[in-house]
């Protein structure tokens, strides 16, 4: 004669009211017994491989946050160099004005860096941004 299989035990449980009525709809929809579907998310938590999913959850979590760190350090690596770039460039070929001049110099330096907040302010608000118009090759 066969083993008998062993009968189900009750195990009375309190919930949430919210998750009551979810675990009631879930096990609507899919035409099952709240204590069907009860009992499976509960064999699912205590199984072995239960744990082995979160991680590989967490990995993928990681591996994307990782590769979006990597973008940030190339995009800030590109800044940092265009701006080196510049202040080099800037320093070598800008030559030393007479005191004279420098008043208005200094003037016209500040309409111009006024001008070039408001662009940038247009270029962050709407765009393109710089490592847009890179190249692939460049990136």
């Amino acid at each position: 004669m066969p083993p008998r299989p062993e009968k189900k035990q009750r195990l009375s449980v309190y919930l949430d009211p919210d998750l009551k009525r979810r675990l009631a709809d879930f096990a609507e929809r899919r035409g099952q017994s709240d204590s069907l579907i009860a009992e499976a998310a509960i064999t699912s938590f205590l199984s072995p491989d239960a744990d082995e999913r979160k991680e590989a959850a967490t990995v993928k979590r990681l591996d994307r946050i990782d590769r979006s760190i990597q973008r940030l350090e190339r995009d800030v690596g590109i800044a940092n160099e265009a701006l080196a770039l510049f202040i080099r460039f800037w320093l070598a070929s800008t030559a030393s004005l007479p005191e004279t001049m420098q008043a208005s110099a200094r003037a016209k330096g500040g309409e111009r860096y006024d001008k070039f907040l408001e662009a940038l302010g247009r270029r962050l608000a709407n765009g393109p941004r710089l490592r847009q118009e890179l190249p692939e090759d460049v990136k």
